[in-house]
């Protein structure tokens, strides 16, 4: 019998632990729904644990969480960011998410020639941002898709769409072509935000940047319809015809009443548009028109201009629109 009761505790010592292994460590967890979890950076395994607790994912409590980790789990670190943790997972599960999933991807999209007052409008809506953000100057956000965390600043992340806009300005500045029309970054921007409201064909894109390199070095005027619109609804649709008396107002954005560039941008081009600027399509075109698809066609002269914007005239009453 002692020998019997020798073997017999060893063996149910085992099967404790084995059963402890299992409820703890390696069974399914107790939530039952997905929950999320968010991973500060810099956290560490008993700060984590300690979450894992109070949201009720592992069975026990942090501490055994964390004697199980150090024995059974990997030495690696957790990853900050947003995790759902799914209905059942267990402990170790739990943990190798951490260490080694993919957190949530969240992304806000800015396209291509929105406008700053637009940008702002969006970042305000995203639901897991916090804080306000100010008015961005133009056309120093770079259009394209940012991630953010969950519970991040809407200033932080207003502050990586300009950041990036910074480097890429830089990048194509130090390759622009030789002769180019603008004599520096920021108004190679002001151009760039030009092409972009001019044009949605991105073949298009270097022609037209062609057209207004041209005008710039023979002194002709812009006669860019988005440039008297900005003053008015600062990026905004129009909704209408453009005035007569708008076309004549000097507000130092109508590139009809004056030569040269606006005071600033009207939008935030995109790298496409500013490549563009900074490597034109060569061209002696002067004049652009639409053409009915979408795009344009271009004259390198006034009196073909006139035939070109005569047929688009034609067009338009066709199609009821005059």
């Amino acid at each position: 019998m002692k020998r019997l009761f020798l073997l017999l505790v060893p063996a149910l010592a085992l099967i404790a632990a084995g059963m402890a292994f299992w409820l703890l460590w390696a069974g399914p967890g107790p939530a039952t729904e997905t929950k999320t979890i968010i991973v500060e950076q810099g956290s560490s395994l008993a700060r984590v644990a300690d979450q894992l607790e109070q949201a009720e994912v592992i069975r026990g409590d942090a501490r055994t969480f964390r004697a199980f980790a150090r024995f059974f789990g990997s030495s690696d670190p957790v990853q900050a960011g947003e995790f759902l943790i799914p209905e059942g997972l267990s402990a170790d599960g739990i943990l190798n998410l951490l260490q080694h999933g993919r957190p949530v991807q969240r992304l806000v999209t800015i396209p291509e020639g929105m406008p700053s007052v637009l940008v702002r409008e969006r970042l305000m809506r995203v639901p897991y941002l916090t804080g306000a953000v100010p008015l961005p100057e133009e056309g120093s956000v770079l259009p394209d898709s940012y991630t953010y965390q969950r519970g991040e600043t809407r200033s932080a992340v207003l502050g990586r769409m300009q950041a990036a806009m910074r480097a890429e300005l830089a990048r194509l500045w130090a390759r622009r072509r030789p002769g180019i029309a603008v004599s520096t970054p920021r108004e190679a921007i002001i151009l760039a935000s030009i092409v972009e409201k001019e044009t949605a064909k991105p073949s298009e894109r270097r022609m037209v940047a062609g057209v207004y390199t041209n005008r710039l070095k023979a002194g002709m005027k812009l006669d860019a319809d988005p440039t008297v619109i900005y003053p008015i609804t600062r990026g905004r649709p129009l909704g209408r015809r453009i005035l007569q008396s708008e076309l004549r107002d000097d507000n130092g954005y109508n590139t009809y009443a004056r030569a040269g560039l606006p005071d600033g941008p009207i939008a935030n081009p995109g790298r496409e548009s500013i490549a563009a600027v900074l490597d034109p399509a060569p061209t002696r075109a002067l004049f652009f028109v639409a053409d009915g698809t979408g795009g344009h066609i271009f004259a390198e002269t006034y009196e073909q201009h006139r035939a070109n914007v005569e047929r688009w005239y034609a067009l338009r009453r066709a199609r009821g629109e005059m």
